[in-house]
């Protein structure tokens, strides 16, 4: 290689060099800004990104307690209806059985005379007391009890005093002596007080 070929060479080399130091500087320079504002123009976004999702989670969460409120007012509404409709029913059956009520007292007054009862016709009686039967099963199917007993205490619960006995035990003060009346619950609630007569004690009738 001659001399001028080498310095040429020469010379070539430090002109890349010289570009390269220009190039550096340009990227140092304006390399740097354009990162800065790149890095800028990211937070501004994340920013806009994070506010974006905050309103949408206060939207989603506000539609969530809306759904959930209309969710629970909902069954309230429901189980609220589904009790109406069982006290409903449950007042529609206790009137209609209320109702039979009064056959039963025409049977219980029936019966309760057992000398002119006894001299009904055997056949005609029977079946009576086979009808008898037959509506007492189905109050006792609906949960109707009778109340009343004879000896029991007074209760005005479940009693409805008609008459006061005098009585000479002291044991037998405030019982019931005489049921005029058969009473009856429906489960727990009391459709109709037993009328009865109540003992009451006079110390004087003791001596």
């Amino acid at each position: 290689m001659s001399d001028e070929e080498v310095k040429k060479d020469a010379e070539n080399i430090e002109q890349k060099e010289d570009t390269s130091e220009v190039l550096e500087f340009e990227f140092n320079e304006d390399g740097e800004e354009d990162l800065k504002k790149t890095l800028k123009k990211f937070r501004a976004d994340l920013k806009q990104c994070q506010k974006e999702n905050y309103e949408l989670n206060a939207t989603s969460m506000e539609y969530l307690l809306g759904w959930q409120k209309e969710r629970a007012e909902f069954a309230n509404y429901k189980k609220g209806e589904d009790d109406r409709r069982a006290m409903f029913s449950e007042s529609m059956r206790e009137r209609i059985l209320t109702r039979f009520l009064t056959v039963l007292d025409s049977f219980n007054m029936a019966f309760a005379n057992k000398e002119a009862w006894e001299k009904v016709d055997e056949n005609w009686r029977r079946g009576v007391e086979y009808i008898y039967g037959q509506m007492s099963t189905v109050f006792e199917e609906y949960g109707v009890k009778e109340i009343g007993v004879v000896g029991e205490m007074f209760d005005p619960n479940i009693h409805q005093s008609i008459e006061l006995v005098q009585a000479d035990k002291k044991e037998l003060n405030h019982t019931v002596s005489h049921v005029i009346q058969k009473g009856y619950k429906l489960g727990d609630r009391v459709i109709r007080a037993a009328r009865v007569n109540v003992f009451e004690y006079n110390e004087k009738a003791g001596e």
